[in-house]
This record gives structure tokens, sequence and C-alpha cells, in this order.
């Protein structure tokens, strides 16, 4: 049975892989410990709490893959990448290890904590660390299938959870954007849960809607094959702007493009993520307000 819920969903997604294959070893950085209870009851060695020292976890996970385990480390965005972001350079993407990061509270999902616990650069970062897979579900069924298809491909890759979901799944392939709509006007790419905002705001344009759960690596070929028009709207749910260079590559050209993700600055508000989104401008009329004036532009 599938959760709606990103989070309820990895651990349901954890317990079906390690009653399947017992080279998999979840390690927590201290959070969420009581949901994996039940797992760590049926398989004791298969589910450490480390506490936090999350660099020394990177180091230990390193350790499992090297000698055939397949570790998942999970805890909050900023402490699985950018705490122990020179373990992530130096144990999985110089030893080109296989294992799974699997994040939660996105850019700012927790959003009573402050700015310790916001992690808008986490794919920014990870975009710069070569071998490093960087995956982006939509939904709580996405992130089963992508999890359960790559978890022992052997590359480390980056699962970023997020309260907010798509109302809809995908027949999303790892790798692969999905085409979710065709037109002529402009080409919208969708990052992740951005796709429920932008089906909202894209409605009455003609345009092309092209939904990546895998930035990374990323798919040029669908985006070349499907941007006629050389317009590019990016609607990331992270730093505005990373896939810039990304779409470039894949157009080999000349391309309009315009950007509603989150504003490069500190975050120093708390809120509901729903409030976050409204002080960094990702709203469905942001979205609208940027597509309409790409497609004026001459």
């Amino acid at each position: 049975m599938m959760e709606t819920n990103m989070r309820k969903q990895y651990v349901l997604t954890t317990e079906y892989l390690s009653d399947k294959d017992e080279r998999v070893v979840t390690l927590l950085g201290d959070i969420g410990v009581y949901s994996f209870k039940k797992i760590k009851d049926k398989h004791p060695n298969q589910v450490h709490n480390l506490g936090i020292l999350e660099p020394a976890s990177i180091g230990i996970a390193a350790g499992l893959a090297r000698v055939g385990y397949i570790p998942f480390f999970h805890t909050i965005a900023p402490f699985v990448v950018e705490r122990p972001y020179e373990q992530l350079k130096v144990d999985f993407s110089y030893q080109k290890l296989c294992g799974n990061f699997v994040s939660v509270g996105a850019s700012y999902d927790d959003g009573a904590l402050g700015t310790t616990h916001y992690s808008p650069a986490d794919v920014a970062v990870l975009k710069y660390l070569p071998n490093m897979q960087i995956v982006l579900p939509g939904t709580a069924e996405e992130v089963h299938n992508l999890i359960c298809s790559e978890y022992d491909n052997g590359s480390p890759t980056y699962f970023r959870l997020s309260t907010a979901v798509n109302p809809e799944t995908m027949p999303v392939k790892f790798g692969k954007a999905y085409i979710v709509k065709k037109g002529k006007l402009a080409t919208i790419v969708a990052v992740g849960p951005m796709l429920k905002m932008v089906l909202e705001a894209v409605r009455d344009f003609d345009v092309t809607v092209l939904y990546y759960t895998t930035i990374a690596p990323f798919d040029y070929e669908t985006l070349a094959m499907n941007c006629s028009s050389s317009k590019v709207l990016l609607c990331e749910p992270f730093y505005s702007g990373v896939l810039t260079t990304d779409v470039c590559q894949a157009l080999q050209g000349y391309v309009m493009m315009d950007f509603v993700g989150v504003p490069h600055q500190i975050l120093d508000s708390y809120g509901t993520r729903e409030e976050n989104d409204l002080n960094a401008g990702i709203t469905v009329e942001m979205i609208s307000k940027k597509l309409m004036q790409l497609v004026e532009r001459a």
C-alpha cells in the first residue's frame, strides 16, 4: 500500500527493501528513529541510529559499501549534504561507491526551525560532485518506484523528499524526463513537486511541460527534442537557476530563459512551507506571470 506522505512512504520502502535484500543497511542521523522501530525489530543489524555525527556517518556508510553492503543515510537535508560535503566528495564520489542519501526538509519544509534547517543549496552543491545522481520525486509512489529501481545501481544517489506532493503519479523512469503536455509557445521544465503549481499555471497556455524527477544525470535529449520555441521557463524547488547550464547544453544555441525558484539569498524567515513559498515567489501566479512575459518576448 502506498502512502501519500513521502517520508512515511520512505519508511515502508525501507522495510520492503530490508525484507528482500540483506545488504541494505539504514543509518539514521537521530531523526525518525521510532518510525524505523518495526524494521529494527525484524532486522536488528540493518538499522542503526548513529546520532548527530553526520560526517562520520558518511564514512561509516562508505565502509559498509566497500565490503558489499548498500547503505542508506537518512536525516534532514542540510545534515545530509552541507555538513558532510567533503565526505560525500572523497568517500563516495571519488571512490565511485554505491550509496543512497535520503533527505527530508527540502528547501525549507522545516519552517519552524529556521535557517540552520533550511537547505535550498543542496542540489546546487551536489551537482558539482562527479558520479553523484540526484532524484526529486513528486509523489510518494514515485519515491518507492525510483528508490527501488536505483538503490543498487553502483553510484551514490541523493533522494530529496518533500512535504509538497503532486496530485498524480507519473510513469517516470530514472534518468528520463516525462512529457506531460506538448505545445508550441514555450517549454516549461518542472522539477519534482513543482509540477503541481506548473500544471495549474499553464492550463490555458499552448506550451510543452517536461517533468524532471532525475536532474543528475540530466536528460538533454528530451529537452532538445521538445523545445522548438527556444523559450524555457525553469521551475525549480531549490535555488533558482541551478539547471541553467544543463538547459544551455541541451539546446546548443540561442535560448530565452526565465526562472521560478528560491531566490539566491540567505533565508531567515520562519513559517510553513506554503508561507515560505509565498515569500520566495514560488506561486501559481508567479509561474503564469513569468510564462506570459516569456511568451511575449521577441
